[in-house]
């Protein structure tokens, strides 16, 4: 059975961790039985990259989805982790062959985040579960052709 991995961001887990019950609730609303579901999590933004790389890697991967949560502050921080980790993330998967779901949400405020994590924008950590899986339903009719 191949595997999903979810790896979560622990850097601003007021987010992150509505991030996480998004995709939770993707996967309990959409039942995968080819895939195994696993959880993971790292410290901060700028490890996501390296760690779905890794997972990535593996041989019974099917897929990586990274959630995490970048918000603006008074310094160019934000600039340079934004521009890393979703760099990172697409050479992962390019490196890989396999894909690696950008769920990381890059916002001026935590309002805005907040409201993307359940709120107004809706839970983008449930679409990214949604596309991973879409995503994989068009390999697998790739595959056929």
């Amino acid at each position: 059975m191949k595997k999903i991995i979810i790896v979560t961001s622990q850097f601003n887990t007021e987010i992150t961790d509505k991030l996480t019950e998004g995709a939770k609730d993707y996967f309990a609303e959409h039942p995968q039985a080819d895939y195994s579901l696993h959880y993971f999590t790292v410290p901060g933004a700028v490890e996501l990259p390296l760690f779905a790389k890794r997972c990535a890697a593996k041989k019974d991967v099917a897929a990586v989805i990274c959630l995490g949560a970048v918000i603006y502050g008074e310094t160019d921080h934000y600039d340079y982790v934004c521009q890393q980790v979703s760099f990172g993330c697409q050479q992962a998967a390019l490196d890989t062959d396999t894909p690696v779901m950008f769920g990381v949400l890059t916002t001026q405020t935590a309002d805005l985040a907040r409201e993307r994590t359940g709120g107004a924008k809706g839970n983008k950590g449930y679409y990214s579960a949604k596309a991973c899986m879409d995503l994989l339903r068009e390999y697998e009719a790739l595959a056929e052709v």
